[in-house]
Formats: C-alpha cells, sequence, structure tokens
C-alpha cells in the first residue's frame, strides 16, 4: 500500500537528518582527533625544550659544588717547640759568723763549731794559741817521737776515730773530736791553754 506523499516528505527528511547528524558527528570526531594530536605535539615539544634547558643548566662551565667529604682538610701547624729553660738554683752560702769572719780554713771550721760545744766565741783566742803550738793547724801533722797525730795531736791518732773514720785527713772529724776533748777534760779551750803553758802539753 503506497505511503501517503506526505509521510514519505517526512520519512526523507528524516532520513536526511539522521545522515547530516551522522556527518556532523563524523566530522566533530575528525575534529576531536586534530585537537588530540595538535596537543600531543605541543606537549612533545615542551618536553624537548625542557631536555634543552636541563642540558644547558647541567653544562660543564657551571661550578660544581664541593661536597663535605671533598672539602680540603686543613693542613695542621707543628707546635712550636718549647726550649726547656731551667733556672739556675742559686747555692746556698754557708752563714759565717761575724764573731769568725777574721779567720779562714781550719781555724774558721773550729770558730763556726765552738757554739756546738758550749763555747762562745771568746775561747777563740786560747784555742788558737794551743793548736798553734801542738800542731800549727795541719791536719796530717805527727810527732814522730811521741805518735800524736792531727790538730788536737791525739794521742794514739786513733782516738780521733770516734768523731770519724775519716780522722787522718779530714779536719772537720778532727776539730769535732779536739773540741770534745778539751770539754771533757778542762771545761774551756782557756783552761786547755793554761795547763799547756804550765806543763808543755794538755
Amino acid at each position: 500500500m503506497p505511503y501517503p506523499r506526505k509521510i514519505m516528505v517526512g520519512l526523507l527528511g528524516a532520513a536526511l537528518f539522521a545522515a547530516g547528524g551522522l556527518g556532523l558527528a563524523l566530522t566533530q570526531d575528525s575534529a576531536d582527533d586534530e585537537a588530540v594530536a595538535s596537543l600531543q605535539a605541543d606537549r612533545a615539544a615542551g618536553q624537548a625544550a625542557d631536555r634543552s634547558l636541563d642540558r644547558l643548566t647541567e653544562s660543564p662551565s657551571a661550578s660544581p659544588s664541593l661536597s663535605p667529604s671533598t672539602s680540603p682538610t686543613p693542613t695542621a701547624q707543628p707546635s712550636p717547640t718549647r726550649t726547656a729553660t731551667r733556672t739556675a738554683t742559686p747555692k746556698k752560702t754557708a752563714t759565717i759568723p761575724a764573731a769568725c769572719t777574721a779567720y779562714s780554713g781550719n781555724k774558721l771550721i773550729a770558730c763556726k763549731l765552738l757554739p756546738a760545744y758550749g763555747f762562745a766565741y771568746s775561747q777563740m783566742t786560747p784555742l788558737v794559741k794551743l793548736w798553734n803550738r801542738e800542731s800549727g793547724w795541719d791536719e796530717t801533722a805527727e810527732n814522730s817521737s811521741s805518735g800524736a797525730y792531727g790538730i788536737p795531736q791525739a794521742l794514739p791518732g786513733s782516738k780521733m776515730a770516734s768523731a770519724g773514720d775519716d780522722w787522718r785527713t779530714n779536719p772537720t772529724t778532727q776539730i769535732k773530736w779536739g773540741l770534745g776533748y778539751i770539754k771533757s777534760v778542762y771545761g774551756t779551750p782557756s783552761a786547755a791553754w793554761s795547763h799547756s803553758q804550765s806543763t808543755g802539753w794538755y
């Protein structure tokens, strides 16, 4: 049964409209593909530019930064050597009593020892006279006839060993023994000198 003319026209219009829509859709899809391709091209160009910029910033002309492990180690400077200076210790000088400054040698030794035996310094005068007569203050003086020996003319000389083993050569040892002998027998050098004057010996 043939369709009415209006119906045919309507169907034909609908068909054309559908065909146009399909063409529009195809046209739209094509446009979208071109836009995507253009966007991808732009992105690729941007990435290429970034890589070029990275190569420029990594150029050898750029000064490399030193890591802490590669920093130069300062050379230790040798410390100056201290020269040891030794201060000279002053030698102690034995104090000489004012009353003994007139004497020297063996007589000075005897004068300084007087107080140790309870004698006043004034006893030095008779002591000098006594031992001048006996030995002349010579620690090696020996009486060939009696065997008396040393400054005080101990008889025998070995008696002085009680004052020290070095009695033969040490004047201090001999003087100590002599002062002790005078004190124990006569009391003072003055009394010993008086006895020597009256008898010729003490």
